[in-house]
């Protein structure tokens, strides 16, 4: 392997918020991300993180976020150690600023998936060292970027590319909507009533000079979209809510007709895990407009250049 130049600019940055970066520095990430992942399609080492340890917090379940990371840190040279809150003292009443004090000096880098955004805040103000948000109740911010280097290889570009997303306005329409806001595409969220995205992330994706819609009809939001996006109704920890929720956001789902609708270069995004007959049909997910599974592992690209460029 020849010499991978990675900038310097943003060693030592956490990763809590998009709103926190600016789109230069995303594009940043997606650019290096392109190149790791075509570095490992081709098995070429690229042991930028030698020796390198990332910490991963996890007081939530994870498929995507646990392995993605877990392997990314490997593959980058480095080790990832899972950390269930259950075995940390943090799960017995340890501060979270005891933690990050004390976690800074083992590790190079920690990143956490749990509930509260206030928690990965408090962390990263008290660590030392670069924290990343592996997702909070109202921001998936790693998601988002996989998100739009999936958009980016598709489109070849993402300036003026129409993003609707379809559902439940929540932690990953947020993230997603800021990020499409400081790239240049325009974002429509198309939501039944209480179920609009959260009004700061609006406010900020706004002030960045996004454009962005909230509507009702989805049949109307598709027009000449170029993403359709959506995520599961029901989240962890909202179990109760099912029934409601299924009932409130029934006509919001993607299938072959709303797809048929937004034209035929349209490209279906799904965070996952899916439910089929729900937010989307099993016919669409593998369908030929969809580019679920390139998104899926667009997940281990994208925070593979995320840790290359922060971990010092």
């Amino acid at each position: 392997m020849g010499t991978l130049a990675v900038a310097d600019s943003l060693k030592g940055r956490s990763f809590t918020r998009v709103a926190d970066w600016s789109g230069e520095e995303l594009i940043e990430v997606l650019d290096l991300a392109d190149e790791l992942k075509r570095l490992q399609q081709a098995r070429e080492e690229h042991h930028l993180l030698p020796g390198r340890t990332l910490g991963m917090i996890f007081q939530k379940p994870s498929t995507r976020t646990r392995v993605s990371f877990e392997v990314g840190i490997y593959q980058l040279g480095g080790i990832g150690l899972y950390l269930s809150a259950g075995d940390l003292q943090l799960g017995r009443g340890e501060t979270i600023k005891d933690t990050a004090v004390v976690l800074s000096r083992y590790l190079d880098a920690i990143m956490i998936r749990t509930f509260a955004q206030s928690d990965v805040e408090e962390l990263a103000e008290n660590a030392t060292i670069p924290v990343i948000n592996g997702l909070t109740d109202s921001s998936h911010p790693c998601q988002a970027l996989a998100d739009v280097l999936t958009i980016r290889e598709r489109f070849g570009r993402l300036e003026g590319l129409k993003v609707v997303y379809l559902g439940d306005g929540n932690n990953v329409c947020a993230s997603l909507m800021v990020a499409c806001a400081k790239l240049g595409m325009h974002f429509v969220a198309a939501t039944p009533s209480g179920y609009t995205p959260a009004e700061e992330a609006v406010q900020i994706a706004r002030e960045a000079g996004g454009s962005i819609e909230l509507v009702d009809d989805p049949g109307t939001a598709v027009k000449d979209a170029d993403v359709l996006y959506t995520d599961v109704w029901t989240s962890m920890g909202q179990e109760e809510q099912r029934e409601r929720r299924l009932k409130d956001l029934a006509g919001y789902g993607i299938d072959a007709d709303l797809v048929a609708r937004a034209g035929g270069n349209a490209v279906v995004l799904h965070c996952l895990p899916a439910h089929y007959g729900e937010e989307i049909t099993e016919d669409v997910l593998y369908g030929p407009h969809s580019a679920v599974w390139d998104q899926a592992e667009n997940r281990l690209h994208a925070q593979k250049a995320l840790m290359a460029l922060v971990i010092r």
